[in-house]
């Protein structure tokens, strides 16, 4: 009988991205941060039924420009994050962490 060798995420993500630490983990870790915030942003825009297009006239910007951010195709300022989580009613909170060994 085979036996199916199984693999953890972690041990995948290590050998294939890089381990905690060094400059591609770190690469990619920011990257999915990222992507969870536009994805947030669009899943509280639809939870209030609101468009796009709705959501960038509050904000002031372009309904595409709104659809890039939730895509995360968009390098967006902070300023223009807090924007928009003020113009959906929503409280941000963001924390830092800083490692002294590096």
């Amino acid at each position: 009988m085979n036996k199916i060798k199984t693999y953890t995420l972690d041990s995948v993500v290590d050998e294939t991205i890089g381990v905690i630490g060094t400059p591609n983990r770190d690469r990619f870790e920011e990257k999915i941060k990222i992507e969870l915030i536009g994805k947030k942003i669009k899943e509280v825009r639809q939870e209030k039924k609101m468009t796009q297009e709705e959501l960038g006239k509050l904000v002031g910007v372009q309904r595409a420009q709104i659809s890039k951010i939730e895509n995360s195709t968009l390098n967006v300022g902070l300023s223009t994050i807090y924007k928009v989580f003020e113009a959906l009613g929503a409280d941000i909170s963001f924390s830092v962490a800083y490692n002294f060994n590096k």
